[in-house]
């Protein structure tokens, strides 16, 4: 009976080791159970069995999880799962193409101190330097800074 126990434990927690890493590789969570495992079935083999039999479940046990750990590796499965592609672009890169610091439009919403202006037929999002603008107000760009519009009436 307690070969039986020490065989589950020690199968069962090299399963749960290679189910961490070919299925679920980066979880972790199967991983440490499957390492559990394998833990309680050495623990089981010092507490029963003579220290060299216990030894050599150790080293048995430490070479089958060690083996599934360097097969997860050279098998590719970590392949799936890392980012290979590079996202060049940016959101709202040319949104700003040909406006210029001292440009004039209408604003369309009240400042407070965002709101919208009209410029060119094309309606943008802006910031009022001076706090509060009511629509329909004649403004000028002052600033263009880091993506942002900034007005002045």
């Amino acid at each position: 009976m307690d070969w039986l126990i020490l065989i589950s434990l020690i199968v069962f927690g090299a399963l749960l080791v290679m189910l961490e890493v070919i299925f679920v590789p980066g979880t972790t969570v199967v991983g440490i159970l499957g390492l559990i495992f394998t833990a309680l079935g050495i623990y089981h083999a010092f507490q029963n069995f003579t220290p060299m039999v216990a030894y050599g479940v150790l080293a048995a046990a430490g070479l089958i999880n060690f083996g599934m750990i360097v097969y997860g590796f050279k098998s590719g499965v970590w392949d799936r799962f890392a980012l290979k592609d590079t996202s060049l672009g940016s959101a709202y890169e040319d949104r700003l193409l040909g406006l210029e610091v001292g440009q004039v439009g209408e604003t369309i919403s009240d400042f407070k101190p965002y709101g919208k202006i009209i410029i060119a037929d094309k309606i943008y999002e802006a910031k009022s330097q001076g706090g509060f603008i009511p629509s329909k107000t004649s403004v000028t760009i002052s600033k263009i800074e880091n993506n942002k519009i900034i007005i002045k009436p």
